[in-house]
């Protein structure tokens, strides 16, 4: 043990590196439970984070210290944080509406193309739909440095007119994380705050099929999921909460092997776009065992307190190409969904906040 033990210690200081500034009543701001959320890409499964954050943010005894996200996850972050700065929970409510109807409005696969889909049909899936399939079939034969020679995007207009950057960087209440893949080094590069941006928020949403890499200060970055999706460690080091909610968007388990090839794509989807929150929660697994076990006793070490938000069942039903569908209604779904979900949640759980995790570490990562 002492050989494993100190192969894991490196790793556990960074786990609980703000041990020693959490005081007692660090859990509460103006009375208030202090929470760190971890926010998943997935396209317009997104609007499912969206309605959980609403209902969230709808609760004046929760105060959230610190955002981490990728992809649709970053946005959803940048967008409340931007909003709540600028106009509490009113504002910030009002900004994340704003934000997906207009992601709806601007739809990178035009809705008028796919209008044959709909719930009637069983699923909001959009395999059959001939928009989504003229553009995999498109992006298969063309790299978007040949398609889009311009470098357009259908979200750089949205989040310049919607967001004050320069406001959201000098704010010091809310810490923002957003995750993107460094496409030249392979590694995972997060964003803080101040570095908060329109083209960090693209890099972190940059599908290398559909768009080109995004380059800031003279790297080149990729989607974030690739690498974190989320990053959880910088809300672990760099909040003073230590309570972290993961609102988890990809299905992790699925009751079925997929038997057909358009079951193999969506289940590969799936496990790539979560094989890097569940490696690094793994890690962290580990080390919370050890220090229940008391392997970790005058380390100054502290456990921290996961909890995890999900909709598995009614996710599980939407495959990858469903990411791509804004349709409105399809996004007031998730909306409602998310919103539904985060009520239970907190019915059955605000408790636990301060006090011990609800996620269980072992059976989910393990």
């Amino acid at each position: 043990m002492p050989t494993c033990y100190a192969g894991f210690r490196v790793f556990g200081q960074l786990l609980s590196s703000v041990a020693g500034t959490m005081a007692t009543d660090a859990r509460h701001h103006k009375g208030r439970k202090r929470v760190n959320l971890a926010l998943q890409g997935g396209g317009a499964h997104g609007a499912y984070t969206w309605g959980v954050l609403e209902r969230l943010i709808a609760d004046d005894r929760i105060f959230i210290d610190g955002l981490s996200g990728t992809s649709a996850g970053a946005m959803n972050a940048v967008v409340l944080a931007d909003g709540f700065v600028r106009g509490r929970q009113k504002r910030a409510t009002a900004a994340l509406r704003t934000f997906w109807q207009q992601v709806s409005e601007g739809a990178f696969v035009p809705m008028a193309m796919t209008n044959a889909l709909s719930p009637m049909h069983g699923s909001w899936n959009m395999d059959d739909a001939p928009g989504y399939q003229m553009l995999d079939a498109i992006s298969r034969m063309f790299s978007p440095y040949q398609l889009n020679p311009l470098n357009l995007h259908p979200l750089r207009d949205i989040l310049s007119a919607l967001i004050d950057f320069d406001g959201l960087r000098r704010q010091a209440n809310i810490k923002l994380f957003v995750a993107a893949t460094n496409v030249r080094t392979c590694k995972l590069k997060v964003f803080r705050t101040a570095e908060i941006t329109v083209d960090s928020l693209l890099a972190s949403a940059c599908l290398p099929m559909l768009f080109r890499a995004v380059e800031i200060n003279g790297e080149c970055y990729w989607d974030g999921g690739y690498m974190a999706n989320p990053a959880i460690m910088p809300l672990v080091n760099e909040c003073v909460s230590k309570d972290v909610i993961i609102v988890q968007v990809n299905p992790i388990n699925r009751p079925q092997v997929p038997g057909t090839a358009r079951e193999i794509l969506n289940r590969v989807n799936e496990i790539s776009f979560n094989s890097s929150l569940m490696r690094e929660m793994n890690g962290i697994s580990t080390v919370s065992r050890l220090i229940r076990q008391g392997h970790a006793q005058g380390t100054g070490f502290t456990p921290v307190h996961f909890h995890m938000i999900e909709a598995e069942d009614a996710m599980s039903e939407l495959g990858s190409s469903s990411k791509f569908n804004a349709d409105w209604k399809f996004l007031t779904y998730l909306h409602e969904l998310g919103m539904a979900t985060a009520e239970r949640w907190l019915a059955d759980h605000f408790d636990a906040l301060g006090n011990e995790s609800t996620l269980d570490m072992i059976k989910t990562y393990e």
